[in-house]
């Protein structure tokens, strides 16, 4: 699992300036470390950058990045978790016990921007999927799982009739598609416009079933 600031190497003592840091700043310092990571890892693979790099985009040593994070594979791991966490958030958002068609497009609206401010996270999982089947630990298919149940506790709710959940799904699958499926291929577009377009398509989706209200 990822180490917090207890995280040594070989038992090496963390030096003054990391001793002199307070809790808010050691945890500041943490998510530096791990953008840098994420930008590193994602424009030169995981294989092809050290923490020696890493370190030195932060102006660091090495045994300042080790105070933090025990190893690389620690520093992947806990970008990794990100994506957990986005997930959870992204599904939170969808109120089962309010489906109806007419609040899909704002439901939806919202789940674009998360996944546009999201795009970096799901470009490194793109781009080292070899690290990514490497991490999966027991504890790791257990969050895979409880997202799929969620989504499947969505797309099966009785309540909401099958006509509208099949939508709803696709309508799903087009905003995680078109970023995760599609991979690099829509790279060079810039997030806003990308955005736009993954919004008409979803009102290409929805609008059906909005003027049958």
């Amino acid at each position: 699992m990822t180490k917090t600031t207890s995280a040594k190497r070989g038992g090496e003592a963390p030096s003054d300036t990391d001793q002199a840091l307070g809790e808010e700043e050691q945890i500041g310092t943490r998510e530096r470390i791990l953008d840098i990571a994420l930008e590193l890892f994602t424009t030169q693979g995981y294989e092809g950058t050290s923490l020696r790099q890493i370190a030195e985009r932060l102006g660091f040593s090495k045994a300042a990045i080790y105070y933090h994070f025990a190893s690389k594979e620690d520093i992947f791991e806990a970008l990794h978790l990100r994506m957990h966490d986005f997930s959870r958030e992204m599904l939170s958002s969808f109120d089962t016990a309010d489906m109806s068609p007419k609040n899909w497009a704002s439901l939806l609206d919202r789940i674009v921007d998360q996944i546009i401010e999201a795009r970096a996270m799901f470009a490194l999982h793109e781009r080292n999927q070899a690290v990514v089947k490497k991490l999966h630990s027991d504890s790791h298919h257990d969050a895979h799982d409880d997202l799929e149940g969620l989504l499947r506790s969505l797309f099966s709710n009785p309540d909401i009739p099958l006509s509208q959940r099949v939508r709803l799904a696709c309508a799903t699958g087009a905003v995680i598609g078109t970023i995760v499926l599609a991979g690099d291929a829509f790279a060079e577009v810039p997030s806003e416009e990308l955005g736009e377009m993954l919004r008409s398509a979803i009102r290409d989706l929805v609008a059906p079933l909005e003027s049958n209200c």
